[in-house]
């Protein structure tokens, strides 16, 4: 080479500018998608922030970190819920047997005056219904649960976040899903929302353990419980071998005051 000569400038490779490109076009796309969010994301932002700052307050409730948004949240369940394998499960090997369980638990409270057969009955989170089963084999028939994916004709579709009825409609909701809430706040104002004044709510929940992957939040006591409950006082509570769950906690609205 001369030494006047220049070096020939190496070429860019097609390859290179295709993926430049691309990961530019990408990034805007992204760029777009973020400052064009829908409003119900934007409301849920604000909503996880405030629980969290919540939260952040109550040493007896963990919120589990892990969710982009309350889609991702409901996606999340729904991943156990219509899981094929454990659906099986629960409607064959299952059935009886949480049915007998569940049995036992609500004719026991019966014998303590927390519910009867006149009782209107609710079941919240519960999947395939074999809790909602249980309370009609013991005499209480008008029992119905709610679900993120119903099971006619015992489980009808309800976010426990935002139940689907009226105000004041139960005398009796029963939950072993607790741990499942997001929003424990929403949950348990959802539940004294939809109780009559003077009905009874019943939870299940894990004290000694931790709770499966699908959990969002952990409970290390029961002033957590307490604490959420605005309008209820705790009645009763005991240990209980729940699938999982230890112990049993039972909370009655208070009756609304009579003016004089």
């Amino acid at each position: 080479m001369k030494p006047n000569q220049s070096k020939p400038k190496p070429k860019i490779s097609r390859c290179f500018l295709f993926s430049l490109l691309l990961s530019l076009f990408l990034l805007f796309l992204v760029s777009i998608q973020y400052h064009r969010q829908p409003e119900t994301l934007l409301a849920f932002t604000s909503t996880i922030t405030g629980s969290q700052k919540q939260n952040a307050t109550n040493p007896d409730i963990r919120i589990r970190p892990g969710y982009a948004s309350y889609d991702a949240y409901i996606q999340r369940q729904l991943n156990k819920t219509l899981n094929p394998k454990l659906r099986k499960i629960w409607t064959t090997r299952d059935w009886n047997r949480k049915i007998n369980v569940f049995s036992n638990f609500f004719s026991e409270l019966r014998e303590k005056g927390f519910l009867s057969n006149s009782t209107k009955a609710l079941c919240v989170g519960a999947r395939v219904g074999q809790e909602v089963e249980a309370l009609r084999r013991i005499g209480v028939s008008d029992s119905i649960g709610i679900d993120l994916v119903p099971y006619p004709p015992l489980v009808i579709r309800g976010d426990f976040h935002k139940q689907p009825f009226d105000d004041q409609v139960f005398d009796f909701e029963f939950s072993n899903v607790f741990d499942h809430a997001l929003y424990p706040d929403k949950f348990v104002g959802e539940i004294e929302r939809t109780l009559k004044p003077g009905g009874v709510c019943v939870l299940h929940v894990a004290l000694s353990t931790r709770s499966d992957k699908f959990s969002a939040n952990d409970l290390y006591s029961i002033k957590g419980l307490i604490s959420l409950f605005r309008s209820s006082e705790l009645v009763h509570t005991r240990k209980v071998d729940g699938f999982g769950l230890d112990t049993e906690a039972v909370f009655r609205k208070k009756k609304l005051k009579q003016s004089s």
